[in-house]
């Protein structure tokens, strides 16, 4: 074996996974195709913060008047702002290489395809070919745009994310087709930059995975920058022969035709398990994902799987967390498998969205009897004070033994909040524990111990 570990993909599950594994002593070498660090860091997840971090900025100096400050009228230089968003993940990436040279680990770039007998094939990008292979081999080759049947993609007036990023110039009118993360943080994007922004989904409301208190207060939101929305609608076709697009959308009123410069297919992600060599090797999938068990074994020894190409949530860090589950195994230690039910679900619009745990309409459906709390952001102090009163916070507890079984944010900065849910969930915390440790003041997060105060008829605040 000329490795202990390869690793094919080098995202945040894949690099994560390698150098776990070096850490834990394995002789470890990975595989990427592109670019160190995947899509999250270089298409991804940090260069669109990069992007919403500039709109959030114009839209502050926009609203400085209400802050006391006068300002001359601000001018958003699109192309200057794609650049700042580039330079980010380039930065990014080079972090991915040192990590590599730290621990140790042996780059490979090309396309890997897998082999039985613990071998994988990499194809370099000149064409040249060669055999690498390992006791373990784990894949970790992420996910992609998914196309749509009558949406399909010519990357330049239907685009998906990646294009969305690095538009030639900024387009005067967009449709965007879905409205999870994706969707929603492009519509933020391109509205507060001045682009007339419609969204169309398919489900009832926005953010269909969220609760539906916080989807409509996003959509409350959206409406107040401008950001028109149709729900329960579904775009049949688009024409781009002329100069711009014409989108035929069908809604409950019957078909409606939209104009616009571009269209942004946002209609989820699709996991990349073609052309790998899964079938010659025998390893099983099943509805476009590689099948696993708890640990991220394939039904084929020595191979494994993780990330967006396993069923759980398509998140980095689900990815990463999975990557190093994996490794610990493999090395011989006794890792927790993932609790799925735990994972906190983050969009990065303004007002932020943060979510873990079970949703109102899913912990009535499970059979619990519920105590509910909510805290508008109205209310609170520091939201006042920093001119962000947009939103709430919502917990939902067993009401017979005080479980935290969920909870659901909006509002500003609470992706930075959402983490002591998870690890008071992951500790069985209770509802009167929550509400019995004090928060600071004045903090957005005092809303977390407020909501819980709502719920059990002791609220201060309200």
């Amino acid at each position: 074996m000329n490795y202990d570990v390869i690793v094919i993909g080098s995202g945040p599950g894949g690099y994560v996974a390698a150098i776990r594994a070096s850490q834990l002593g394995l002789k470890t070498a990975i595989v990427e195709r592109e670019s160190l660090g995947g899509i999250c860091l270089n298409w991804g997840c940090i260069p669109t913060k990069a992007l919403l971090k500039s709109a959030q900025v114009f839209e502050y100096i926009n609203h400085a008047s209400e802050y006391g400050i006068k300002t001359a009228e601000a001018e958003a230089d699109f192309a200057a702002v794609v650049k700042r968003s580039r330079g980010v993940a380039e930065g990014m990436s080079k972090g991915v290489q040192f990590l590599m040279k730290k621990n140790k680990i042996e780059v490979i770039m090309g396309t890997a395809k897998v082999k039985p007998g613990n071998k994988v094939d990499v194809k370099s990008a000149d064409g040249s070919q060669k055999e690498i292979s390992a006791k373990h081999i784990i894949i970790a080759t992420g996910g992609r745009s998914r196309e749509l049947p009558n949406l399909k993609q010519d990357g330049k007036k239907i685009i998906g994310y990646r294009q969305a990023m690095v538009l030639p110039e900024q387009p005067k009118s967009m449709v965007i087709v879905g409205s999870g993360a994706i969707g929603s943080e492009f519509a933020y994007f391109y509205a507060t930059m001045g682009t007339k922004v419609t969204i169309v989904e398919f489900m009832d409301n926005i953010v269909p995975v969220e609760d539906e208190d916080v989807s409509k207060q996003l959509l409350r939101s959206f409406k107040k920058v401008g950001i028109e929305v149709m729900t329960s609608s579904s775009v049949e076709s688009v024409d781009t022969s002329g100069t711009g697009c014409k989108v035929q959308v069908k809604t409950a009123a019957g078909m409606q035709t939209l104009e616009c410069d571009i269209v942004l297919s946002a209609a989820g992600v699709v996991a990349n398990i073609e052309n790998l060599g899964l079938e010659e090797t025998g390893i099983k999938t099943e509805k476009g994902k590689v099948l696993v068990d708890e640990f991220y074994n394939t039904n084929v020894k020595g191979y494994y799987a993780i990330g967006d190409i396993v069923s759980g949530q398509a998140l980095a860090h689900v990815a990463s967390a999975e990557g190093i589950t994996c490794v610990e195994k493999i090395a011989g230690h006794h890792p927790e498998p993932i609790d799925y039910n735990n994972i906190p679900g983050c969009t990065y619009t303004t007002p932020e969205i943060a979510s873990v745990g079970y949703t109102e309409k899913a912990a009535k459906a499970a059979g619990y009897e519920l105590k509910i709390g909510k805290f508008p952001f109205s209310a609170s102090g520091k939201a006042s004070a920093a001119g962000a009163k947009d939103g709430f916070v919502k917990v939902i507890y067993d009401a017979k033994y005080g479980e935290l079984l969920g909870a659901h944010m909006i509002g500003a900065n609470v992706t930075e909040m959402i983490a002591e849910i998870v690890v008071a969930r992951k500790l069985e915390t209770t509802g009167h524990e929550m509400l019995k440790s004090i928060h600071p003041h004045p903090t957005m997060s005092e809303a977390i111990m407020e909501a819980t105060a709502d719920a059990y008829g002791e609220v201060i605040h309200l």
